[in-house]
């Protein structure tokens, strides 16, 4: 188990942002390993809030367990798994930065763009995405989240603008990155990164992460669905924006 106080004062935040995420204030979550990076390598990082992500996906998805939409997983979740295993198997020849630049540039596009049109209030659903959209974004979703574990972008790009009620799209994120969480296990089993170090500090880590998912839960639901879509558009095009300058400083 990891011992240092410096790693822990950057952990437990990281774990917090993530349990709020799970919660419902989607997008923040992606602040966690870049955070947690900072005093542990990134894989090391990612391996050890992987196994906490798993655990918070108990808590939103016991939450969040009868509002989900049945089709958008159904179309999306194949893709997922696809996207995974091509991320696991082109690991070594793709930069997880260029990755981070294209994902985060067409999240500030797509979310300015829906900002836009949704200024003043008005609720402004987009055309009904088609199967194989659906398909291709789960797919980029995957890919991402195994690359660069930046796979709540590309959800949002495909599920937001079809302004599903707030704790619809909620739960329909938490069985989706659920089972996305899942699917990414044997490639760190492959890394050999669950180590009994790396899994003792999960455990440590773990009650913070199940009371922050949890006052995540609390905190959403007060939240009212005009606004919470409002909040998640202007985070993506913060997260979108940090995405595009992390990936840019990697390739330069």
């Amino acid at each position: 188990m990891l011992t240092d106080p410096i790693f822990y004062a950057a952990a437990l935040p990281a774990v917090v942002i993530l349990g709020l995420a799970k919660g419902g204030f989607s997008g923040i979550g992606i602040l966690a390993v870049p955070l947690m990076a900072l005093v542990a390598p990134p894989v090391q990082a990612a391996s050890i809030l992987l196994p906490i992500l798993i655990v918070q996906d108990v808590v939103s998805v016991w939450a969040f367990r009868r509002t989900w939409d049945g089709p958008t997983l159904a179309v999306m979740l194949p893709g997922a798994a696809l996207g995974i295993a091509g991320g696991w198997a082109l690991a070594a020849y793709v930069s997880s930065a260029a990755v981070e630049l294209a994902v985060g540039v067409t999240s500030v596009a797509f979310a300015l763009l829906r900002l836009a049109k949704e200024r003043g209030g008005a609720v402004v659903p987009a055309a009904p995405g088609s199967t194989a959209a659906g398909a291709f974004w789960g797919v980029v979703t995957g890919f991402t989240s195994q690359i660069a574990h930046a796979g709540g972008p590309p959800f949002q790009i495909h599920v937001m603008p079809k302004r599903l009620p707030r704790d619809v799209f909620i739960g329909t994120g938490a069985l989706f990155f659920g089972v996305v969480n899942w699917l990414k296990v044997p490639a760190y089993l492959a890394l050999d990164q669950f180590t009994a170090a790396n899994l003792a500090t999960s455990a440590v880590l773990a009650p913070a992460a199940v009371l922050s998912t949890w006052a995540g839960v609390v905190l959403v639901r007060r939240v009212p669905g005009e606004r919470f879509y409002t909040f998640v558009y202007a985070v993506l095009v913060l997260v979108g924006a940090k995405l595009a300058w992390d990936g840019a400083a990697g390739l330069a």
